[in-house]
C-alpha cells in the first residue's frame, strides 16, 4: 500500500520553465511544498508523473482484454514513470467497443495501487477513412452519417478522447454531438483537405490522432489534416516519438509550429510492447514486432509502437528539445486536454505523482499518491 506520510524529496525539479534544485514537501499524497535548493543540483531529475491519453497495451497486455490484463498493463506502465493513463481501443464493431468501455468503467475503481491510474478511455474510430484506415480494420469502419447515435450514447461516460474524420458524411454533426457531450474528439484517419479539417475544428474537435500518420499532409498543392492542426494554435496534436512514426528530422517543424502548451506526446503503443519480438492480434489484424518496430503481418504497415512515454521523453531530449517542454508534453498538456487539473505539475496542492530519473533519464523510482513504486532502470539513451 502506498505511503503517504510526510517526506521530502531532493533533486533538480523540472519546472514547465526551467530545472532548478529543490526540496519537494509531500503529505497526505500532495505536493505540500516547493523551495529551491542547490543541494537539490546533486540529485536526481524530479518531474510530474507522465501521462499517455492514446495506448492500446503493454508488458504483454492489451487494452481490449480482461480486467487482468488491465491490472497487467497499469502495472508494465507505472514501471515507465505513467501515473495516470486513458487505455484505447482500436475501431471494432460498436457493440465490441460497448464491451470494451463497460470493462474499463467496472475495473478502474479497483484498478491496482500499484499501477497506472486510468482517466476513462479513449475509441480510436470507427468514423474514419478507409482511405487512411492505416492498420485500423477497415471491415469495421462506419460512415458517421450511418451510426447510430443510441449505440454511442452507453459509451460517452467515461469516453475522453475519440478519432472522427471530419470530411466524412455527417462528421461535422456527429463530431458536434460528441463534443455537447463532453468528448475530446480528435480528428484522424483522415484525408481531408485543410479546409475540411479546419471544419472539424470549427465543430469542436480538440486534438489530432498521431500528427502526419494515417492522415493527408503537408502538400503544397493539396494541403491536408496535418497542415490545419499545425497551423491552428489552440488544438492539440499528438506525437509518437519513436522516430518511425515521425522522422526525427521533422520534429523541429512540429516543435516551432506549436505552442509549447499543444504538444501532447503518446505511446501508441500495443500489448507487445515491453516483451521483444513477436506476433499478436490488434482488432482482427495480425501485427508482427521485430527489432523495436510493430508491422501488419498482411502488407508491412506501420502498426502502433513498442515504446512508453520514458523513451519519448528520452527521445525527444536526445534531439535538443528543452526537458521542460518535453515533460510538459508528457504530463501536464495529456492532462489539460481531457480535464484533469489536480495533477501534472510541481506546485503545491497538486498530487503527488512523481517521477525520479537519473542522468540519463531513465526510470529510478516512481511516486504516485505519495507512495514509491520501482521504475524500469537504466535503458540507455534512446529506444
Amino acid at each position: 500500500m502506498a505511503d503517504a506520510s510526510r517526506q521530502t524529496l531532493v533533486g533538480r525539479a523540472v519546472l514547465e520553465d526551467r530545472v532548478v534544485g529543490a526540496r519537494i514537501v509531500v503529505a497526505g499524497g500532495q505536493i505540500e511544498a516547493i523551495e529551491e535548493d542547490d543541494e537539490g543540483q546533486n540529485g536526481p531529475f524530479l518531474t510530474p508523473g507522465f501521462v499517455d491519453v492514446h495506448v492500446h497495451g503493454w508488458g504483454g497486455h492489451d487494452a481490449m482484454g480482461n480486467e487482468a490484463a488491465l491490472d497487467g498493463m497499469a502495472r508494465a506502465l507505472l514501471r515507465h514513470g505513467v501515473t495516470s493513463f486513458v487505455p484505447a481501443a482500436v475501431t471494432s464493431p460498436l457493440d465490441r467497443l460497448a464491451a470494451f468501455a463497460d470493462r474499463v468503467r467496472q475495473w478502474s475503481p479497483a484498478a491496482p495501487e500499484d499501477g497506472a491510474e486510468p482517466l476513462g478511455f479513449n475509441i480510436e474510430g470507427p468514423c474514419i477513412s478507409p482511405e487512411k484506415k492505416g492498420a485500423q480494420n477497415e471491415a469495421f469502419i462506419q460512415l458517421p452519417s450511418a451510426v447510430d447515435r443510441g449505440a454511442l450514447g452507453p459509451m460517452l461516460d467515461g469516453l475522453r478522447i475519440m478519432t472522427v474524420a471530419p470530411e466524412r458524411d455527417g462528421a461535422l454533426d456527429l463530431v458536434r454531438w460528441l463534443a455537447d457531450a463532453g468528448v475530446n474528439v480528435s480528428l484522424g484517419h483522415s484525408n481531408a483537405t485543410a479546409p475540411e479539417a479546419s471544419q472539424g475544428y470549427a465543430a469542436g474537435a480538440r486534438t489530432t490522432t498521431h500528427l502526419f500518420n494515417a492522415m493527408s499532409g503537408v502538400d503544397n498543392h493539396r494541403p491536408g489534416l496535418a497542415v490545419a492542426a499545425l497551423t491552428n494554435d489552440e488544438v492539440y496534436v499528438e506525437l509518437v516519438a519513436d522516430g518511425l512514426h515521425v522522422e526525427r528530422s521533422v520534429w523541429p517543424i512540429v516543435l516551432r509550429a506549436k505552442p509549447a502548451t499543444r504538444l501532447v506526446l503518446v505511446s501508441d503503443a500495443i500489448g507487445l510492447a515491453g516483451t521483444g519480438d513477436g506476433r499478436m492480434w490488434i482488432g482482427d489484424l495480425e501485427v508482427e514486432v521485430r527489432n523495436g518496430e510493430c508491422r501488419l503481418v498482411s502488407d508491412g504497415r506501420l502498426a502502433g509502437s513498442v515504446i512508453a512515454l520514458d523513451t519519448a521523453v528520452r527521445n525527444l531530449v536526445a534531439a535538443g528539445v528543452p526537458l521542460p517542454l518535453a515533460v510538459r508534453a508528457a504530463s501536464r498538456n495529456p492532462l489539460e486536454l481531457i480535464g484533469a487539473g489536480d495533477r501534472g505539475t510541481l506546485a503545491p496542492g497538486q498530487r503527488a505523482d512523481l517521477v525520479e530519473l537519473d542522468d540519463a533519464l531513465s526510470v529510478l523510482r516512481v511516486m504516485k499518491r505519495g507512495g514509491w513504486y520501482p521504475g524500469a532502470g537504466p535503458t540507455g539513451a534512446t529506444a
